[in-house]
């Protein structure tokens, strides 16, 4: 018995994910306030009330993709902020990174841009509370800074937010660069690293 509801749970799960990989791809065209749950489970292949056995509405699938879009940022993010190197080596790594995950994710980031001011509540509020996550991890990281020596909580969650705006920034212009020339791209991670330079120098004088 116990072998037969392992594979049922495991069909289950298979079934969920194509429903969030349909979902997406079909997102790519159109916002998430358009998405038909037909649309969804016509593309996977399933009965629209199998839709209901995974997800409430569009909306809660909508927050299943949030949460799967930006869970891999996590430790690109605390990445960018760690204080193992000097400040223009991070910044560098910060670029790197953020166009290596935009040229393995596109769809998740164009998903998230698109849906952050877009027309679904659940939606947006799931954004929100997923970047202050994101603000507080990197406040976290950076009070660890011999820098931070001095600074408020208000002040470091400020910083934080400002980092985690800036990386969305660069996702998004690397993103419309995507399918550009490479000197699009390189003149994308020019403007990314003198915006970072900057708020590394804010950083630096802050309290002086």
């Amino acid at each position: 018995m116990s072998h037969t509801l392992g594979i049922r749970q495991a069909q289950k799960l298979r079934t969920r994910q194509a429903l969030l990989d349909a979902a997406l791809a079909l997102l790519e065209e159109q916002s998430l306030s358009s998405l038909g749950l037909r649309e969804v489970t016509r593309a996977v292949g399933v009965a629209p009330t199998a839709f209901y056995r995974h997800f409430r509405s569009t909306a809660d699938l909508g927050v299943a993709l949030v949460e799967e879009a930006l869970g891999s940022l996590h430790p690109m993010i605390r990445t960018t902020v760690s204080t193992a190197d000097d400040s223009e080596q991070r910044i560098a790594r910060a670029v790197e990174l953020i166009a290596r995950h935009v040229a393995e994710y596109p769809a998740h980031v164009r998903f998230i841009a698109r849906e952050r001011h877009g027309g679904v509540q659940p939606v947006r509020e799931a954004i929100r509370a997923q970047l202050a996550r994101f603000a507080r991890e990197v406040k976290e990281e950076l009070a660890k800074d011999a820098q931070a020596a001095g600074w408020s909580e208000d002040d470091l969650l400020m910083l934080a937010h400002l980092y985690v705006d800036q990386m969305l920034m660069t996702a998004s212009l690397f993103l419309e660069a995507q399918d550009a020339s490479e000197a699009a791209r390189e003149q994308v991670a020019r403007l990314a690293t003198r915006q970072l330079r900057l708020i590394s120098i804010g950083r630096r004088h802050w309290l002086d």
